[in-house]
């Protein structure tokens, strides 16, 4: 699944291109995890304004209100000047005098909602219970302590959750873990104020590395000029189950949690 730093990647790969752009056509293929909730006709003349993000969302403000877009499971998107016509995965395509803008989701988890702004009922649903971004002034130390102390969930359900901080997904989780030396198993609850801190510190340092990479591409992941990112190369744990830790020779070990797969070094990784 695309997490912060790939939503985040794909944003900057396409938001200054579309800015300003006229929307002069919108086609919706087959229906996506939720239905637009508009007539695809009510944004046609208007202008895209800026593309902002909130969690793994991405903000499509525009004249004629906001556009909410979610890649899902499997989902990219894609901006080019003239696009050969969609195929079977492409479900979104919004025409604009900038380029084409189209999402490809084989997997259909993806979503594109329409708001009339972003504290209208059909935005708020989607991101009225979001944490802090994890990546600006906002994520304080204390709060993060304070937030983990009554959460008796395991620390990794409680960042997956998105309740306290988001845009933490599987991937940077287990990572931010190792890095904090922090098994993933331990009631958040239980973490004293320096671990806490570490954690804290660590879930900024990952997600600024993955930045910096360009996110993760584990299969088909891209942003919207087609580019893949470098992250996994780098990944301490993740996907390494049975392979030596880095650091300390120990197999890495993994576990479900929450239907998801969990990976971690128990001897780097405290309980």
């Amino acid at each position: 699944m695309p997490e912060l730093p790939e939503v985040e990647v794909t944003r900057l790969s396409f938001a200054g291109r579309i800015a300003g752009a006229e929307i002069l056509d919108l086609q919706m293929g087959k229906p996506l995890r939720w239905p637009l909730g508009c007539d695809p006709a009510h944004l046609l003349g208007h202008t895209v304004l800026e593309v902002r993000r909130r969690g793994k969302y991405l903000l499509l403000d525009t004249t004629g209100g906001l556009l909410l877009i979610h890649l899902g499971m499997s989902g990219s998107l894609g901006f080019s000047d003239g696009p050969p016509p969609p195929g079977k995965h492409d479900h979104f395509d919004m025409r604009t005098s900038a380029g084409t803008l189209r999402l490809h989701d084989p997997r259909r988890f993806g979503a594109v909602v329409y708001a009339r702004a972003e504290h209208d009922e059909a935005a708020q649903k989607l991101l009225g219970r979001l944490g802090v971004e994890p990546l600006t002034e906002a994520f304080d130390a204390l709060d993060f302590y304070r937030a983990l102390q009554v959460r008796q969930s395991a620390i990794k359900q409680v960042l997956l959750a998105g309740e306290v901080v988001v845009g933490v997904g599987n991937i940077y989780a287990s990572e931010a873990l190792f890095m904090a030396g922090i098994r993933p198993t331990v009631r958040a609850a239980r973490l004293s104020k320096p671990r806490s801190a570490r954690l804290h510190a660590a879930i900024r340092a990952v997600l600024s590395q993955a930045l910096a990479k360009g996110g993760s591409t584990l299969k088909d992941f891209s942003n919207a000029m087609g580019e893949s990112g470098y992250f996994q190369l780098e990944a301490m744990v993740y996907d390494r189950a049975g392979l030596p830790c880095k650091v300390c020779t120990t197999p890495i070990r993994t576990l479900r949690q929450g239907q998801r797969s969990t990976f971690f070094c128990v001897n780097c990784q405290k309980p």
